[in-house]
């Protein structure tokens, strides 16, 4: 087989119901859909980066950001995130999705080729690659699935369901799809030990401490990879503790 073409897509918005603006808080000087992107792009197995904002006027200063930084820039509905990622590949002529959200600034490069390397293993039978949920291998936050893009033209074809549309890759796994598209869960090295730490950027205690994180660990090692995050986070239990336990105090609400 000839290698298809593999496009990252972020999906970024300024109108979080936790931490609105979030994407474009600063860490080391920069916003951090600029620390995701860069990181992003250092990958070797992609064709390229689409961001996938919304068309809300909110998001302008989102969408002036990924022309800013040269990356490809599609817009569409707030709500349908599926149908935004459909178009976002269908604008680049996107063969494979690498997708990425906005609540993931430390993506790891090196976990991103890992994962892309393993679809292309095994894409004639495994049409979904995933380190995510519901088979967890990754911290949170360094999520990555890549998955035939023509599959999820399919899935936005045939599903109205509001969690398909919020969740786009949902319907790859979910069990009513009878193991339609055969996904993969993979796991990786560098991560042994943190599957259960949270990296992800949905509170203001998350902000406060993937910004230390990132500038501390910058400063030393430019693109620092999951290893480093783990033992960075672990290092500094106090944070993480406040990251689990604001999630915890809104279960309780």
């Amino acid at each position: 087989m000839s290698k298809p073409r593999i496009i990252a897509t972020v999906e970024a918005r300024m109108t979080s119901r936790r931490l609105p603006g979030k994407v474009l808080t600063p860490a080391g000087g920069r916003p951090l859909l600029a620390v995701l992107m860069s990181r992003l792009r250092a990958a070797k197995s992609m064709d390229g980066v689409v961001l996938a904002t919304t068309v809300n006027a909110t998001d302008d200063p989102v969408a002036a950001l990924g022309r800013e930084l040269g990356v490809g820039v599609f817009r569409g509905s707030e709500d349908d995130v599926l149908g935004r990622v459909c178009g976002a590949l269908q604008s680049a002529q996107a063969e494979v999705c690498v997708e990425i959200t906005g609540d993931c600034p430390l993506v790891d490069p090196q976990i991103v080729d890992e994962a892309v390397a393993e679809y292309l293993r095994t894409r004639g039978v495994n049409r979904y690659i995933s380190n995510s949920d519901p088979q967890r291998s990754a911290p949170a936050g360094l999520d990555v699935q890549v998955f035939d893009a023509n599959a999820l033209f399919e899935l936005e074809a045939e599903t109205d369901d509001p969690a398909d549309r919020e969740h786009v890759s949902f319907g790859f796994y979910r069990p009513e799809s009878k193991g339609k598209w055969k996904p993969r869960f993979v796991t990786h090295a560098s991560c042994k030990g943190g599957e259960d730490l949270l990296i992800t950027l949905d509170y203001d205690e998350d902000y406060r401490m993937i910004r230390r994180l990132h500038e501390e660990l910058s400063a030393r090692t430019p693109l620092y990879g999951a290893s480093d995050i783990i033992r960075w986070v672990k290092d500094h239990p106090e944070m993480h503790d406040a990251c689990r336990a604001v999630r915890s105090a809104e279960l309780v609400q």
